[in-house]
């Protein structure tokens, strides 16, 4: 969705690469969170990691259900 822009952004408040839903979330990774994209590829990886363990449980969920 994001296009991999670090300012890509949709109308429900989703914001950078990982498309985080509100974009400030990212905001403990860093103060460059709105520009970085190694701050936000690196807090996107994380959130991955704790939701679904590793890229392929997100890419699984993406899969089945169109989102993850």
């Amino acid at each position: 969705e994001s296009g991999w822009r670090v300012n890509a952004s949709n109308t429900a408040g989703a914001y950078g690469i990982p498309q985080a839903l509100p974009g400030n979330r990212m905001a403990s990774y860093g103060a460059d969170w709105q520009t970085n994209p190694t701050t936000q590829i690196r807090w996107g990886l994380d959130y991955i990691a704790e939701r679904y363990g590793t890229p392929c449980g997100a890419w699984d969920r993406w899969q089945a259900q169109g989102w993850y």
